[in-house]
Formats: structure tokens, C-alpha cells, sequence
């Protein structure tokens, strides 16, 4: 029998500015029975240490989404004919509380990865990919990292607290939820707390590739040594977006001149077909400082992207 797959609602059908506000207006659905992908907001800032408003990021990104067109002509991915997909909504944090956070973002996604669901997720300030890690170790076991970030986000704390967002990957790595082996870094770059920030994952044994080494090169070839150093095991992409440099995406809490491209963005994420993701974010768009919407479509953009990578997905 052959499964009907969810489309997006077309622009043909409802004009664009019309219809759910959904990421690309696909069918919502509150768990994730029968489900290959889903798309999961987490509206989380209180993690952030500068400017706030990511909690205001899923919203924005689902708003801008719907002018993205369900095939992608460049890799011929064909995402909605290949995988049944929908918007399964948002997590409910506390919007007060950030370590009990951590516990709701935590069993959120046992629910939405027990069946073998593999969501992306919408944030949201970057703390919200450690829980997610954890609960992603506890069913694949440590698994293999593609960072894309200006920072490192490897802090020991923030202010004296263990957790917030530059601190989740070195509490990643304490708790074992890494395949450390199989971890890069892409795009760090601009001014530290220390000489040394850039270190410390290095010692872990990631593989940490500064924006200056990007610069006016094609990353594919890179790509192409990641897929190799990855191999078959389950991978973990997240994307931060001030991994951009701000003259493509401005609207976020910690931009960082001298970034990456948007075309060295897609290359990254392209770059990870035939990798087993199991998951991936996009995080830190912030829409108050992104008044032409342009951040948030960016990162639209690149959640099609991701999921056009993922294991599945035929290419017509």
C-alpha cells in the first residue's frame, strides 16, 4: 500500500501571505506517529547573554518559510515526496527556569526520536542543543558533531552558571554525549575571553576550522573530508546563524564580522548527504534585530536544506 506523504499547502493553491502559519505550511500534528521528520520550535532567549529575542525565532522562521517552494532545483531533493513530514508545534519550556529547560527539552525529544523521528528544530538560543544532545546519546549513543558557529560555545560558565548558551558543547563532552573523534567546528572566528578558547575542543580531538580558513574558498572539498571522517555513524548537525557574517544575517544576539557566506552555508549543509543525521538545529535567530525578515528566511532556507539531506530523501 502506498503511504500519502503530507505536501506543503502550494502558493498556487493560497497565496503566500494566506494560509497556516506552519513551516512551509505543512500539516501540524502534536506527536510524531508515522512521522520520518518533523519540524519542533523550542522559543527559548533566556539562555542568551547579550541581545535577547530568540524566543521569538520558531515564530518568525515559520512566518518567512512560506515562500520556500517544496523541491530543490539545484540537488533535485524531493523531500516531500520521499518523507512524511509535518510541524509538530512548539516545546513548552518554562519560560523562567532554565536548567528545568533542560529536563523538558530532554524528554521532549525522547517522545520525538523513540520511533526513529528525526526532527529539526527551530530556535532558540544555542543552550536548548544540549539537551537535545542528551537525549540523542541516550538513544544513539555518543554521537558524531557538525558545529557551524562564530563561537566555540565551550565556556566552563557564563556569569558562574554551568549552563547557558556558550556553554553546551563542553557540557556535551563532559557528559559523554560526543563522539569526540567525529566533532568539527566550522566558522569560529573574531575575539575570545582567553588566547587559548579555541584550545580546548581541539584537545577533546574536534577538528576546529576558523572562519579565517573559509574565506573566499568553496567549502566543498571540506565537505567532502568530513563525510569521509564522519562514516556511518549517527551525526548531530547544529547551525548557528551568526555562523554568517552579519552582512547576510544581522538579526541575531552575537554578530561577528568576517563570516561565513550564505553560499558557504549551503555548502556545509549539502555537503552532509549521505551522512546518517539524526537531527539537526538552526539557532540564534533573534527577529528584533532583523527588521527586513531576511535572518529569519535565511534560516528557513536552511532548515530546507537540512532536511533535503536527510537520510531518505530520493533526488528526481
Amino acid at each position: 500500500m502506498t503511504r500519502v506523504l503530507n505536501q506543503p499547502l502550494g502558493g498556487n493553491q493560497m497565496p503566500r501571505f494566506g494560509g497556516p502559519a506552519t513551516m512551509m505550511r505543512l500539516p501540524t500534528q502534536t506527536g510524531t506517529e508515522g512521522l520520518d521528520a518533523c519540524f519542533v520550535g523550542i522559543p527559548m532567549d533566556i539562555g542568551a547573554s547579550n541581545r535577547a529575542g530568540t524566543r521569538y525565532g520558531p515564530r518568525q522562521i515559520r512566518a518567512e518559510s512560506c515562500l520556500i517552494r517544496p523541491y530543490n532545483m539545484a540537488t533535485r531533493a524531493a523531500p516531500f515526496d520521499s518523507l512524511m513530514v509535518a510541524d509538530i508545534g512548539d516545546v513548552a519550556i518554562d519560560t523562567f527556569n532554565l536548567p528545568k529547560c533542560m529536563d523538558i527539552i530532554t524528554g521532549a525529544y525522547r517522545s520525538i526520536i523513540a520511533k526513529g523521528c528525526r526532527p529539526l528544530t527551530l530556535g532558540g538560543d544555542h543552550t536548548l542543543t544540549y539537551p537535545i544532545l542528551t537525549a540523542m546519546a541516550e538513544k544513539y549513543g555518543p554521537v558524531g558533531l557538525i558545529h557551524v558557529d562564530a563561537h566555540a560555545d565551550i565556556n566552563e560558565t557564563m556569569f558562574g552558571e554551568k549552563i547557558a548558551h556558550g556553554t553546551p558543547f563542553r557540557r556535551a563532552v563532559e557528559d559523554k554525549l560526543l563522539d569526540t573523534k567525529r566533532c568539527i567546528q566550522i566558522g569560529l572566528r573574531a575575539t575570545g575571553y582567553a588566547a587559548d578558547d579555541f584550545d580546548w575542543p581541539r584537545q577533546q580531538g574536534f577538528r576546529v576550522v576558523e572562519a579565517e580558513e573559509c574565506w573566499h574558498k568553496s567549502l566543498t572539498p571540506l565537505m567532502d573530508e568530513v563525510r569521509q571522517h564522519m562514516g556511518k555513524g549517527p551525526v548531530y548537525l547544529s547551525f548557528d546563524i551568526d555562523s554568517l557574517d552579519p552582512a547576510f544575517a544581522p538579526g541575531t544576539g552575537t554578530p561577528e564580522i568576517g563570516g561565513l557566506t550564505t553560499i558557504q552555508g549551503i555548502e556545509i549543509i549539502r555537503g552532509c548527504h549521505g551522512l546518517n543525521l539524526v537531527g539537526c538545529d538552526l539557532v540564534e535567530v533573534s527577529p528584533p534585530y532583523d527588521p527586513s525578515g531576511n535572518t529569519a528566511l535565511t534560516g528557513a532556507n536552511l532548515l530546507f536544506e537540512m532536511l533535503c539531506v536527510l537520510p531518505g530523501v530520493k533526488r528526481r
